[in-house]
């Protein structure tokens, strides 16, 4: 299972949701997808600007946990 580490690199970073969807160019409730967890695909180019606005790389956002359902 892939977690989304989206909440804390933003903590991290101190920059607000509406800031952060400003400079990436999504809307609130498309960032909002993508911080819980729930979108089912993240486009390259939007990871790029997350990573650039962010100053991370995807291993800082992104996760892989080995569920039961993979066993």
């Amino acid at each position: 299972m892939i977690i989304v580490n989206l909440n804390v690199m933003m903590a991290k970073r101190r920059i607000s949701s509406q800031e952060l969807a400003e400079k990436i160019g999504i809307t609130q409730a498309n960032l909002s997808i993508l911080k819980t967890g729930k979108g089912k695909a993240i486009r390259f180019s939007t990871l790029d600007k997350l990573c650039e606005v962010l100053d991370c790389k995807p291993a800082d956002l992104l996760d892989y946990e080995k569920s039961e359902e993979n066993e």
